[in-house]
């Protein structure tokens, strides 16, 4: 029986906590879905906390500080006002919630996001959910480290985790890891791949090649390509001869770039019905179902049907539709008060965060690793005559740990 299953009191099949709209219950699921985008924290003063300086979500007796970048330049502000109204949702459909947000803007850079961890853990902030661009995320966690609180964040960069910086996101790398061993598993052994010479790229480039490994299959060729179609092109041509000595292709090219890429790869003769097109959760696009060249192609994503719940509530309450990211805020907010309302005094501590038979969320079951990664149950997806279908769905249960 895990540690958490003896604070609960359940027996190991009842291990898995359940986030949902109806508040933290314990799922009868067996125990056995991006931000791609010199630090001194200041002491409590004696006597208790300092009063909150600015704005709050909720009344409880818990305070956790949520970072986020509500005034930054471009996007980002965009992104973080959805994880607030998110995280105000997330409260509200949590009955006797007892936590209270120290809301805190950082303005999208790590100078404000600095402060703003220093002034949330002034004012008693036991966690810090956010911030969501990786540097402030590194900021955050310097400050946070040297108070010896636990942060919660948003960035999909694996390189800002680490023991106590916890990212809950949706990283490239599970995507890449499910959809490779679900290709495999229906018999594909020898892979190529066309990539991006992009930081995601770079980053999917490396899970491919590993998860490949892992496998016992074969990489038969890698080509990059640039931006421009010149460069995609090329890429296209050099790739053809060798596709015939493969029997998938992983492309993890975005809706922005796939429909040129896809007409260019059939100009290069690229069959699919041949070569099984295999892609990652920027697949999930509408544009990208309407690509002939990777019709019955496979991606890996969270199952859609907790974000479109998700997403309906959402609008109803905001009248606005959510920011992709905005369930990750709701999760957050969810496990916190999850976790304040059954784990007494380790509550937010590593042993319960870490907790190897993990959570279910708005976008499926999650947990976080020792190093501050997480894994995730994700679908496999076919893009089938335009549209997105499920072909495997995502796990109840992730599994014992392997790392």
């Amino acid at each position: 029986m895990s540690r958490q299953s003896k604070l609960l009191a359940f027996p190991p099949s009842r291990r898995l906590i359940l986030l949902s709209g109806a508040g933290a219950i314990l799922s009868a699921c067996s125990g056995g879905t991006g931000g791609l985008p010199g630090f001194d924290s200041q002491a409590t003063p004696q006597g208790g906390s300092a009063q909150p300086s600015g704005p709050t979500i909720g009344t409880g007796s818990v305070k956790v500080g949520l970072i986020l970048p509500l005034t930054a330049e471009g996007s980002g502000a965009t992104v973080g006002n959805s994880l607030k109204n998110a995280a105000e949702m997330a409260l509200a459909e949590f009955p006797g919630a007892d936590l209270t947000l120290l809301v805190k803007d950082d303005r999208g850079t790590p100078d404000g996001a600095q402060a703003a961890a220093q002034e949330a853990l002034r004012e008693g902030a036991e966690l810090i959910i956010g911030p969501l661009f990786a540097p402030s995320v590194q900021a955050v966690g310097q400050v946070a480290r040297g108070a010896g609180k636990p942060v919660i964040a948003f960035s999909s960069d694996s390189n800002v985790a680490s023991r106590g910086v916890y990212l809950l996101s949706f990283p490239p790398e599970n995507d890449v890891n499910r959809v490779i061993t679900y290709a495999s598993a229906q018999g594909r052994k020898s892979f190529a791949a066309l990539v991006p010479e992009t930081a995601y790229g770079k980053v999917v480039e490396g899970a491919f090649q590993q998860a490949v490994a892992n496998r016992g299959a074969r990489v038969v060729v890698i080509e990059r390509f640039g931006s421009d179609q010149n460069s995609m092109r090329a890429a296209a041509t050099r790739l053809a001869p060798a596709l015939q000595q493969a029997d998938a292709l992983f492309v993890p090219a975005d809706a922005a770039t796939m429909s040129s890429l896809g007409l260019l790869l059939q100009q290069a003769g690229y069959d699919p019905a041949k070569v099984k097109p295999l892609g990652t959760g920027v697949w999930n696009d509408a544009n990208v179902a309407r690509v002939p060249a990777i019709q019955g192609g496979w991606f890996a994503s969270p199952d859609t049907a907790g974000f479109n719940a998700f997403a309906g509530r959402y609008q109803k309450r905001f009248n606005s539709a959510p920011t992709r990211t905005a369930t990750l805020s709701y999760d957050a907010v969810s496990l916190a008060a999850a976790l304040a309302r059954t784990q007494g005094s380790q509550r937010f501590s590593e042993s319960v965060l870490t907790n190897a038979s993990g959570f279910a969320g708005a976008d499926g079951v999650f947990r976080f690793r020792p190093d501050g990664l997480n894994e995730r149950g994700l679908a496999v997806l076919e893009l089938r005559n335009g549209q997105i279908v499920t072909v495997n769905a995502a796990p109840r249960d992730l599994g014992p740990r392997t790392n």
